[in-house]
């Protein structure tokens, strides 16, 4: 882990220390870095969830009911008048 200097917003840190529980400033700077990435880690999981998903779920074969509905087939009409 490196040690880096920054310039902190002091009343964005309060309400980000209230929020986390966390006393010092660096717990509080490395859980909300640990938010974020996991935020973004969460929301590329949904993304790639959803691709696959819509891949999987092909709507337009659902609504065809020719898809699965099939026609008559040849003999099916045996013993019907004409």
């Amino acid at each position: 882990m490196g040690k880096t200097l920054i310039e902190i917003d002091e009343d964005a840190l309060a309400v980000a220390q209230d929020a986390f529980g966390t006393k010092t400033k660096k717990d509080t700077v490395n859980r909300a870095l640990r938010e974020v990435s996991d935020r973004v880690r969460r929301h590329e999981a949904r993304m790639a969830a959803e691709r696959i998903a819509a891949e999987a779920l092909e709507l337009d074969a659902l609504t065809d009911k020719a898809a699965y509905r099939p026609g008559p087939t040849v003999g099916d009409d045996k013993g019907q008048a004409a």
